[in-house]
Order: structure tokens, then C-alpha cells, then sequence
């Protein structure tokens, strides 16, 4: 019994000892170095079992590894023994599940975990976190696009765990959540320091086409480009440059979001606080112009002072022209003050204002009954538009050209371009009209034909046509129409047939209109008229004497 007890206890000895020395495949197991040859270390991992293992996996990247034998290290087991009867083991699998159970607990608390990136992968960067190779987007590099990662490659730095999938073995970490952290603290600590109105020296950083951003010493602010200088900059590239030392006043600071607007014109004086007194109204300066738009031009009078030229002060003739087609951008232009608002720092100028007036000068130097010679210009339903000196129009309307006819057919025998002659009527310089007419360079007929008649007129006129209504006649070329009504003073004698052309009668003007050109003439009228005359130079029918009476004498008188 003794005998078989002590067996039965040296059984279990043994296989407690199996239990505790023989090392489980798949589990990180301490080893001791025996010796390094050939690149590779020859470790003893127990219960008689020895692995290889590369030199390079006892190393970070880009470090050169530090072992010699006797030093112990742990491996993971991947398998006890091989085809030659060696175990299979690994330094780099034991520092990824090593690596694993740090990163893990990092990512829960939320702690930084160092690296070093070692390797360029589409979209970003793979790197080494002491054991566990992690995946950084090429965004979460920097704050800002890096075009040139080299610096950074190889070198100890911390990062922030972003996500990680153990199973899956993926991990995407972020330099960029450090830096902003850090920059964040730094920018608070410059902020502090800084107050509104304070001159500061700033480094130009980077240039936009609406500013620049200065450097303050960790913290950047935003130079506008309307805050850079007091004249129009069309991009900041035309006075600064990145890289460069300026000289900053601190605009404003928004403590909740840390911005800081940046200035330099603030430095300067400011040229409004002189412009009236520089600029008075209706002085004429010499200006560039800046700027061109559809509704006019600016101009600079000076560094820092624009004024705009509207439209409708930069001609006296072209209207409805663009004012590009007027002046040029860079171009030098002689231009007069009209008008300043400092408060809302505008200047109006005018560009036709250092010109005279073409419309005062063509008055001065071409009165009313002056001739005139131009290019039919244009040609409307109400006249024609004939170019003069000056480059100006004047109009000829339809009742100016021709004292004979209608106008409205006697246009239609004139064409753009034809060169025609005509009299000045009317120079109206506050409408900017002038009137011309071409009938006036000749005589008028009808003032020729009918000058020294006059109302009440007995003249004689040449029958020249029969109608129902009445009869036509010609006085002197002029044609002229007698009503029937108008033919006798005796009812039963108001019939045009009892004419015949040619017939020569003698009739009295009613009416002399100049404006319609025509004569009013009646029979009837000279009868009555006779007949009153008659009876104030013979008597009345109150005398006893009758109407026959009163005219044979009146005819016998005229006889004698």
C-alpha cells in the first residue's frame, strides 16, 4: 500500500507538473534568450521547446533592436512545434495582443496612446502604437493640408484613438484631435492677453482672395481685405505676402468662438477726415479710374478716396451707352466734385461737367435762322434726327419739311445717311433739343401769295373747279374752297353750277390762317357787306327810300 501510494502520488506530481510548465498555444508565454545568430533569436519557451523569432519584430520601426542572450522576453505561441520539431512563436503577435489591451483601456478613458507613423496607404497613413498598427486619415493629419508628410515620418508623437474594432483588428487614430486640443489652449492663453484696439506684430500665415491670416504667436487672426489699406485692394497678394512681418490692430475679439479681426489701415490716417477741404465742391481733379460697372465708374482722387461717376454724368451725348465703351480701367480722367457725403463716405463726380455743354455752345455759335448741313441720323414716325457739330441731333419734324403736302408722305423720300440742309427754329439748352426745318430755306408760298391780305379784303379769285358742295378757287396760286352756303346772300342763288370755271368773282376774306395755310372767302359775306355800306352812304329803308333805290344810285354814282 505504501508502495502504490507513493506512485499513485508521484503520478500526480508529474502530471501537475505537465500542467504547469507546458505552455498553451495560442497565449503569450515568457521566454529567455539562448542566443542571436543569423538575424533571428533563439529563445527557450519551456518544457524543452525553442522558437526563432526575426530580429526586426523586437523593434519599433526605423529602430534598430537591442537583445542579447540570457534577456527575457514573451512571445505569443502559435504553435509547439513545427515540421522540424521547433516551436512557432512571435515577438510582434505578443506586442499586438499586448498592444490590444493597452489601447483598449486608453480608448476607454479616453488618453492619448503614442506612435510613430511609418507608411503611406491610399487616403492616409498607417501607424505603429507600440505593437498595433493603427490607420490615420490623411485629414486627421493637420489642422491644415499637409503636402509634404516626410517630417513627420518615423517620429514619436501622441494620437487620440478615434475608433477601434479588435475583432476586426481596425484602428483609425487622429493627430489633427491633438494639435486642435492644443491649439485650442494655446489660443485661450493669447487671447487672454489680447484686447480691442491693442497693436500687435503678426507673421502673414496664409492669403485668401477676402484677406490674410496673420500669425499672433499661436493663435490667427483675420486681416480683411477691407481693413488693409484705405484705397481698394483687389487682393491682399497686392501688399503683403506670406511669410511677411505686419504691424496689427486688434479690431474685435469674439471670446465665445476666439476669432480675432485684424487691421491695418487703423494705423493711418484716415483721408475722409480731409476731404472737403482737399475736394470742395465743382473742383476739377485728375483721378484714375478703379473700378467699372453698369452703372458707372469709380474713381480715386487720391490713396484711400473713390468717387463714383454715374452714367448720366459721364456724357453730354452718348446716352444709354456702357461705361466701359467711355473710359477704361487704369485710365487717367479729369473729373469735378458734385457732391460729398462724409458719413456715408461717397463722392459723386462728374465726368461731362469739365466739358462745356454742346448744347450752350451750338446756341451760342448757331442762332435761330442759322443754316445748317448734316447726316440723316435716324428716321421716326414723327420726323428725322440729322447729326450736327458737337455730336449732337437736332430734329426736323414732319410739318418742317415742306410748305407743300403732307409731311408723312414727304419723309418717305429721305434714307439714312442722306445729307441734308436745314434752318435752325429753336435751340432749347435745358431739354437738350434743338429744331430745325428744312422748308425754311425756302420762302413760304402762301405768306408770298397772301402777304398783304388781309380780313375783310375784297379779292378777286379764279373759279378752277365745280363742286356740289361749293366751288374751288385760286387767289395767286393758292388754292382755296367756298362753301355753298358761302355762294350768294339770296338762298335761291347758292348754286355752284351758276359758275363756270374760270370765271373771275370777287369775293371777301373771312379768315387768314397761317397755320393751315389757308383762306377763308365768301360771296355772301361781300354782298352783305356791300349792301351795309350802301345804305350808310344813300339812306335807310326808315328815309322812304327802297333798296333799289339805294343801290341804282350807288351804281350810278360808280358809273360817273
Amino acid at each position: 500500500m505504501p508502495a502504490n501510494a507513493s506512485m499513485e502520488d508521484f503520478e500526480a506530481l508529474l502530471n501537475e507538473s505537465f500542467e504547469i510548465d507546458t505552455p498553451t498555444e495560442g497565449s503569450v508565454v515568457k521566454g529567455r534568450v539562448l542566443a542571436v545568430e543569423a538575424g533571428q533569436a533563439i529563445i527557450d519557451v519551456g518544457y524543452k521547446m525553442e522558437g526563432r523569432v526575426d530580429l526586426k519584430e523586437f523593434a519599433s520601426p526605423g529602430e534598430t533592436p537591442d537583445l542579447k542572450p540570457g534577456d527575457e522576453v514573451e512571445v505569443y505561441l502559435r504553435s509547439a512545434e513545427n515540421a522540424r520539431g521547433e516551436a512557432v512563436i512571435s515577438r510582434e503577435m505578443a506586442r499586438r495582443e499586448e498592444a490590444w489591451d493597452r489601447l483598449e483601456k486608453a480608448y476607454a478613458d479616453e488618453q492619448r496612446v503614442d506612435g510613430a507613423i511609418f507608411g503611406r496607404v491610399k487616403g492616409g497613413f498607417t501607424v505603429d502604437l507600440g505593437g498595433a498598427v493603427a490607420f490615420l486619415p490623411g485629414s486627421q493629419v493637420d489642422v491644415r493640408p499637409v503636402r509634404d508628410a516626410g517630417p513627420l515620418m518615423g517620429l514619436k508623437q501622441p494620437f487620440q484613438i478615434l475608433k477601434m474594432d479588435r475583432r476586426r483588428g481596425n484602428i483609425v487614430v487622429s493627430r489633427r484631435a491633438i494639435l486642435e486640443e492644443s491649439r485650442a489652449e494655446q489660443r485661450a492663453e493669447v487671447i487672454a492677453n489680447l484686447h480691442e484696439g491693442q497693436v500687435v506684430d503678426g507673421v502673414v500665415k496664409n492669403i485668401t482672395e477676402y484677406g490674410a491670416f496673420v500669425d499672433l504667436g499661436g493663435v490667427d487672426g483675420l486681416l480683411h481685405v477691407t481693413d488693409m489699406a484705405w484705397r481698394r485692394v483687389n487682393h491682399p497678394s497686392e501688399i503683403l505676402a506670406i511669410g511677411e512681418t505686419v504691424k496689427v490692430q486688434v479690431i474685435k475679439i469674439n471670446k465665445e468662438t476666439h476669432r480675432i479681426s485684424l487691421g491695418m489701415k487703423q494705423l493711418q490716417d484716415d483721408p475722409w477726415d480731409s476731404v472737403e477741404v482737399k475736394f470742395p465742391i465743382e473742383s476739377v481733379h485728375t483721378g484714375r479710374v478703379t473700378n467699372i460697372t453698369d452703372y458707372g465708374a469709380f474713381v480715386e482722387l487720391e490713396p484711400g478716396v473713390e468717387g463714383l461717376v454715374h452714367v448720366s454724368e459721364m456724357s453730354w451725348t452718348k446716352k444709354n451707352v456702357h461705361p466701359g465703351k467711355i473710359v477704361s480701367t487704369s485710365q487717367e480722367v479729369e473729373v469735378m466734385v458734385l457732391e460729398i457725403d462724409t458719413q456715408k463716405r461717397r463722392v459723386s463726380l462728374g465726368l461731362k461737367q469739365t466739358q462745356r455743354n454742346p448744347w450752350e455752345v451750338f446756341a451760342e455759335t448757331h442762332p435761330a435762322g442759322t443754316e445748317v448741313e448734316g447726316e440723316v441720323k435716324n428716321i421716326t414716325e414723327f420726323g428725322l434726327f440729322v447729326g450736327l457739330d458737337g455730336d449732337i441731333d437736332g430734329m426736323v419734324h414732319l410739318s418742317d419739311l415742306t410748305w407743300e403736302g403732307r409731311g408723312e408722305d414727304v419723309i418717305n423720300d429721305f434714307r439714312k445717311g442722306d445729307i441734308v440742309k436745314a434752318k435752325v427754329t429753336e435751340v432749347d439748352t435745358d431739354k437738350e433739343r434743338i429744331s430745325l426745318s428744312i422748308k425754311a430755306l425756302e420762302n413760304d408760298p402762301f405768306q408770298e401769295a397772301v402777304g398783304g391780305v388781309k380780313r375783310g379784303q375784297i379779292i378777286t379769285v379764279e373759279v378752277t373747279k365745280i363742286e356740289d358742295g361749293g366751288i374751288e378757287v385760286d387767289y395767286e396760286g393758292m388754292k382755296s374752297f367756298i362753301r355753298r352756303s358761302d355762294l350768294s346772300r339770296d338762298r335761291a342763288e347758292q348754286r355752284p353750277e351758276r359758275f363756270g370755271t374760270g370765271d373771275k368773282v370777287d369775293v371777301r376774306v373771312t379768315n387768314v390762317d397761317p397755320k393751315t395755310r389757308r383762306l377763308g372767302l365768301s360771296i355772301k359775306a361781300r354782298e352783305i357787306a356791300e349792301e351795309k355800306e350802301a345804305v350808310e352812304q344813300y339812306g335807310s329803308s326808315d328815309s322812304g327810300a327802297s333798296l333799289g333805290d339805294i343801290l341804282g344810285a350807288a351804281l350810278k354814282r360808280d358809273d360817273d
